[in-house]
């Protein structure tokens, strides 16, 4: 496996400290690929993350927001069954699968069809930080004196 290092990144860059760590823990990170899923960006502030669930009803699937983080969680009953297969390509397994998201970014809602669970997000940017237009010209703070 190879290890890349971004020591020589945080020299030049301030404020991306949080960039960095995130980048180092996913080339680590060893998710199972289970479930398979799509994150689709529809416009500039809209994404649509479709995973496919098949086999999992809606009241098997628990979607949480905390902070930063998105947290799908699919829980199949425990079932002692006596089935004999002759081949099983069906996975019937519990699954937790976390992203991260970025500031700003709200879960607005969620969907299942046709064995599909579609998680919509929407960035929300605080006017506080919209772009604005800064005048030249006298500052603020020599005006108040």
């Amino acid at each position: 496996m190879r290890n890349i290092d971004f020591s020589p990144l945080y020299r030049s860059a301030i404020g991306f400290d949080r960039l960095f760590n995130l980048m180092e823990n996913s080339a680590g990170n060893n998710n199972t690929g289970y479930p398979p899923y799509n994150i689709e960006q529809q416009d500039e502030h809209q994404y649509r993350i479709t995973m496919a669930v098949a086999g999992f009803s809606e009241s098997q699937i628990e979607i949480t927001q905390q902070h930063n983080w998105l947290l799908v969680v699919g829980r199949q009953p425990e079932e002692k069954s006596e089935k004999k297969y002759l081949y099983q390509g069906i996975a019937e397994r519990s699954f937790e699968r976390k992203f991260q998201l970025a500031d700003n970014v709200k879960v607005v809602g969620a969907t299942m069809e046709n064995g599909l669970l579609h998680i919509e997000l929407q960035r929300e940017i605080p006017e506080e930080q919209k772009p604005r237009r800064i005048e030249i010209g006298a500052s603020a703070l020599l005006e108040a004196e």
